[in-house]
């Protein structure tokens, strides 16, 4: 039996708006960037960090960095 995420992983934040979800990203995301020295992360070393978290599919990893960047489909 496979664990269904928390609902409450999608429910933002009322101090910034972020969901859990996001927040995980984000954390991971400058974990990284501070590894590297500052340097660009690359979203597959991203994603497997993510997912050392929080289960998440790359599509959501995406549509979560598309909206931190603000581009719109």
């Amino acid at each position: 039996m496979e664990d269904q995420p928390d609902p409450r992983d999608y429910l933002p934040d009322v101090r910034d708006g972020l969901t859990r979800r996001e927040r995980v990203v984000l954390y991971c995301l400058q974990q990284t960037q501070q590894e590297l020295g500052g340097r660009n992360v690359p979203t597959v070393m991203l994603y497997g960090r993510v997912v050392e978290h929080i289960d998440m599919s790359v599509d959501e990893l995406q549509s979560i960095l598309q909206r931190f960047i603000g581009f719109d489909r």
